[in-house]
């Protein structure tokens, strides 16, 4: 096992797992800036940092970790900080992006890989595109699942037909409902957006769904996964109005993967990236929902080898 190079970081054993590991992956712990973040591996070769999204954990990528891996990749998929196995540190602050960047860097240094090709989806997107613009030196390789550049989501949240799809981002900032919404009745929301948004049936399968909410029902995981969206709201460093998005590009080959019929996130949200991305290449799913990776599985899994074959 590989030790994280001249930054003491270091594999864990974990102590227990809420989902089935796909076929030859295993899992442990890898100690980043004073944090545990719990990731599940498969393969070995060239890394691929695979992370998820909201209400999500490693779990995400269960397609993709067994093809990655077959096709000669080492590929690690990570539950976030406050997600599922990982450390949940207190307070509403402790979620706020230029930790959630941090803890990123320091994961992709822990591979003792000069570089890696990163993944990410919905909130995992949003990290990686701040990752891919703060370190550019640690990304080979871009790819974003259903989420949004910084500078277009900001453009588009001023439209109403964006506020109405993000109209959950604005109700998580209420204190203690929304974690009250989401688990009563046995996590009975969360099991009915599982079941209703995907287009393909039986995207998440009941053995998914049950993974899912005994990943949420971890001590403190709730809280801790709304509060993304609550540090955000407080104000949390690097919204891209600032200077530090203004003149900058995504200087990684970039490839966008989205499904066209997601309920959260709108077409428009693509307009544009070419002036915001240096090389960009933009692959549409018409009929994948949000949940691009788990409605089109192996759609998903043949643009990404495709992308990394051809931009090697």
């Amino acid at each position: 096992m590989r030790r994280q190079r001249g930054t003491g970081g270091r594999r864990i054993r974990p102590e227990r797992t809420t989902a089935s590991l796909p076929a030859g992956a295993t899992s442990g712990f890898a100690a980043i800036g004073g944090l545990r973040l719990h990731y599940v591996e498969a393969g070995s070769g060239p890394p691929v940092l695979l992370l998820h999204g909201f209400p999500e954990f490693w779990l995400a990528w269960r397609h993709q970790l067994p093809a990655l891996a077959a096709a000669g990749y080492r590929a690690i998929a990570p539950d976030l900080r406050g997600y599922n196995l990982s450390d949940k540190p207190d307070g509403i602050s402790a979620y706020r992006l230029r930790h959630l960047v941090s803890d990123i860097a320091e994961l992709i240094r822990w591979t003792g890989e000069a570089s890696v090709v990163l993944a990410g989806h919905d909130w995992g997107g949003a990290i990686a595109w701040y990752v891919a613009k703060d370190y550019p030196d640690l990304i080979s390789r871009l790819i974003i699942l259903n989420a949004p550049h910084p500078i277009a989501m900001k453009r588009e949240l001023g439209t109403w037909a964006q506020r109405r799809r993000s109209w959950y981002a604005f109700a998580f900032q209420i204190p203690a409902l929304p974690e009250l919404a989401i688990r009563v009745f046995d996590f009975a929301l969360l099991r009915r957006i599982l079941r209703r948004d995907p287009v393909r049936p039986g995207a998440f399968t009941d053995n998914d769904i049950e993974a899912y909410v005994r990943a949420l029902s971890q001590p403190g995981a709730l809280t801790s996964t709304i509060n993304y969206y609550r540090a955000l709201r407080a104000g949390s460093r690097g919204r891209p109005s600032g200077p530090r998005w203004r003149d900058a590009t995504i200087a990684a080959p970039t490839q966008l993967i989205w499904g066209e019929r997601d309920r959260y996130l709108g077409l428009p949200l693509l307009d544009g990236l070419e002036r915001l991305v240096d090389s960009l290449r933009i692959e549409r799913i018409p009929d994948a929902s949000h949940w691009v990776q788990a409605d089109a599985p192996d759609r998903v899994n043949e643009l990404i080898l495709t992308f990394l074959s051809e931009t090697e």
